[in-house]
């Protein structure tokens, strides 16, 4: 498994410099050295918002499996939580660190925090994939004449899939479960539906979702590709879907090749979409790393401080 990582990424890669390589690299870097301060400002901003929000969604969902956390804390992990996932094969290695790292904060050894960090990651899919559900109906209504071929009888029979396959999920939610899974149904309610969760959890969600979606926006119009409103429940959504393939590196490749494809349907060239992608995962990725890494510098600062 380690060095199917290990290719899995090296091909993501690969693909990531082919891509580069055939759109041109002159282009591309003179695109990406005109990007105003004003937006790198305006992107830097919108992960901040979408990390902190994350941070408390992870404490809300650890709080309620009976794990207290300071929201310092959280906040501190995530951020390095998810510098680690943009750079780390899988996508999901600073989710594993984040759920070790806070092994001290509760009781139980390390269940517990994994558990809280699983059902929070599930909490933001399940948006997401609602985000996405809605845009594959709005491809067909208000992009039908720009897409190729029967492209629109495709996104409508995927939107069917999809449907059918969330239907069918639901008729079988009292099913009986295998014994691993039976415990699971206690924290589920507790996180998702107790008390009136679910409206944290939905309204933390959706502003975490607008989060990427404008770091995204604010990306593409840097570089000089402003996109319609439209573009953040359609093209968007898809190319953010590509960062949740357990393969390379925090999409790295696979984010940047969708974004070539699906850019020219507003009449940009596939350039426009690759450096948009790549213009959105450094500042997704210098959004995460400096303040993590000074939010690590000041716990260590404190703890030499507290020692002496």
């Amino acid at each position: 498994m380690r060095k199917l990582a290990v290719m899995s990424a090296f091909l993501c890669l690969a693909l990531l410099a082919a891509l580069i390589w055939a759109t041109g690299t002159t282009q591309l870097i003179d695109t990406l050295k005109k990007v105003p301060p004003g937006h790198i400002i305006a992107a830097l901003a919108a992960v901040q918002v979408q990390i902190v929000a994350s941070a408390w969604r992870w404490r809300f969902t650890a709080r309620r499996l009976g794990q207290e956390m300071p929201l310092s804390v959280a906040i501190r992990e995530y951020y390095v939580s998810s510098a680690l996932n943009l750079v780390l094969p899988g996508g999901m290695a600073g989710d594993a660190v984040r759920a070790y790292r806070s092994r001290a904060e509760g009781e139980g050894g390390w269940k517990r925090p994994a558990a809280a960090v699983f059902l929070e990651r599930l909490s933001g899919q399940l948006v997401f994939f609602a985000l996405v559900c809605g845009g594959l109906i709005a491809w067909p209504l208000f992009l039908g004449g720009k897409l190729p071929g029967n492209f629109g009888v495709v996104i409508w029979i995927a939107a069917a899939l999809v449907i059918a396959g969330l239907g069918l999920a639901i008729a079988l939610r009292n099913a009986r479960l295998p014994a691993r899974f039976r415990g699971l149904g206690p924290d589920l309610a507790a996180v998702f539906w107790k008390d009136g969760a679910w409206l944290v959890q939905a309204g933390l969600g959706v502003l975490i979702v607008g989060g990427y979606i404008a770091t995204f926006m604010i990306a593409s119009d840097a570089v000089g590709a402003p996109l319609p409103p439209i573009a953040a429940f359609t093209v968007i959504p898809l190319c953010l879907l590509t960062m949740l393939i357990p393969a390379g590196i925090g999409g790295w490749g696979t984010r940047e090749t969708a974004a070539a494809a699906l850019w020219p349907l507003f009449g940009y060239a596939s350039v426009d979409g690759l450096a948009a992608s790549l213009a959105y995962g450094l500042l997704s990725l210098v959004g995460a790393a400096i303040p993590g890494l000074i939010s690590v510098a000041v716990s260590l600062w404190q703890g030499r401080i507290g020692k002496a």
